[in-house]
């Protein structure tokens, strides 16, 4: 079995979106000819911890965990904020109308003296420890995964100074992520961001990325023909089918809402809904679960949609399943079509929202990548973020087919081609190919 170098920052007892793209690549890997070695941190400071997804850990892997220097707990001290207390990505504090200084102080301090993030100060001692360890225990091949992109900068050097074959997998953009403007950031500093993100970008054998927008997005900064294989779904995880669906008209969003993702437009058509026909007045419900913005809350407030929503806190990835299959319909928001990354925003969601059977509704670009797959599955219906009536209608029409059908599960064959299993083969498939090209070119 050949062997491969995996750099992640996010790893189990992570929760939350970050940790499953490689927890699930590697549990398929070995299966295909490939021995996962994951290089992780040490008692991190992650947003969310989920020990449940410690069974997804593949035997065969080995584990390699170092500890890591990080800014949170002088932040937590310099803005009074409780030793247990969660932090947001880059120290941003979404949905808040006015920030105090120390906060916007905070935020200015990460964008130019932590670059490219928080975790910076981990990449010598990594470097260090790495190239030691790969002289004495080689690899055929190393995956580097951002964010957080220092993880880049440590295989880049490693691939510098050993010449590894190495793939620089990029779940989230760099330079082009929603908030890298909220940072505040110096020429030089700006400037420096973009130097190392074209150096990642043009030293690695292969970029890889998880939708064919970004793709693209990062030939233009300076990739050399970027790849897509998708963050796909786990037929491991699904748990027993419903045997009844519910009886009142039920959407339900589960994951991380931020401010920007807000669909103010989604819940004035929902307003007008309930106002317009007593029997959806009824019959609807929302739940929201996981972290979300303030601001999101205040707009169903404003739209007095309070009595209709339950907010529930994270809950963990092994019951996720059956929470999907339990509801009519399923809520994907993803970012309005001003935001550079919003047309190939494919999170690993939507892709178990595809597996669950039940319908979509996708807030965001209609021509983006994520609208596409879920016409081509046809699993849902996507409307923008200014298209109220849009959104309107397809509530209502899904809201007349739950009246007369039931909503049954739609699942179809058309899928499997994302489950995570056919992802891990696409990739070990890359990596043979890495590797082979390097053991011919000596």
């Amino acid at each position: 079995m050949k062997r491969v170098l995996i750099i992640t920052y996010y790893w189990p007892p992570s929760g939350g979106s970050g940790v499953q793209r490689w927890l699930k690549m590697s549990k398929y890997l070995p299966e295909n000819g490939w021995q996962p070695v994951i290089y992780t941190a040490k008692d991190a400071e992650y947003p969310v911890e989920d020990k449940s997804l410690e069974k997804d850990v593949t035997p065969e892997a080995e584990v390699i965990r170092r500890p890591i220097v990080e800014p949170y707990s002088f932040y937590k001290k310099f803005l009074g904020i409780k030793k247990g207390e969660k932090v947001k990505a880059g120290f941003i504090n979404e949905g808040k109308k006015k920030s105090s200084w120390k906060e916007n102080l905070s935020v200015w301090l990460r964008g130019n003296f932590f670059i490219p993030d928080a975790r910076c100060w981990w990449i010598k001692p990594s470097v260090r420890f790495l190239k030691k360890y790969l002289k004495e225990h080689p690899v055929d091949a190393m995956i580097s995964t951002g964010p957080p992109h220092s993880m880049h900068l440590i295989a880049k050097a490693l691939h510098t100074k050993l010449n590894i074959p190495w793939v620089a997998d990029f779940r989230d953009p760099w330079t082009e992520i929603d908030y890298y403007d909220k940072f505040k950031l110096t020429r030089w500093a700006d400037r420096k961001h973009h130097r190392l993100e074209h150096e990642v970008l043009s030293t690695a054998d292969k970029v890889v990325t998880v939708s064919p927008n970004w793709a693209s997005r990062l030939d233009r900064l300076g990739a050399k023909g970027a790849l897509t294989i998708y963050n796909g779904y786990d037929g491991g995880d699904s748990t027993q089918k419903t045997s009844s669906l519910p009886k009142e008209f039920t959407l339900t969003y589960l994951g991380v809402l931020s401010a920007i993702q807000n669909p103010e437009n989604l819940w004035k058509a929902i307003g007008e809904l309930i106002n317009e026909n007593d029997d959806f007045s009824k019959d609807f419900r929302i739940n929201m679960i996981g972290q979300i913005d303030s601001s999101v809350k205040q707009s169903i407030e404003d739209n007095k949609l309070s009595d209709y929503v339950t907010f529930s806190p994270y809950i963990s990835h092994d019951k996720v399943s059956q929470v999907q299959k339990n509801t009519t319909m399923l809520l994907l928001l993803l970012m309005p079509d001003t935001e550079i990354r919003a047309k190939g925003l494919l999170t690993g969601k939507m892709f178990e929202y595809l597996a669950s059977g039940r319908p979509i509704l996708c807030i965001g670009p209609e021509d983006g990548d994520a609208a596409h797959i879920i016409n081509e599955c046809n699993a849902g219906a996507t409307a923008g973020f200014d298209n109220k009536e849009k959104i309107k209608e397809i509530i209502k029409d899904y809201y007349n087919r739950f009246i007369t059908t039931g909503l049954p599960d739609n699942t179809t064959a058309s899928i499997e081609k994302y489950s995570r299993k056919a992802l891990a083969k696409e990739y070990s498939k890359l990596l043979e190919g890495l590797s082979q090209n390097h053991h011919d070119n000596g």
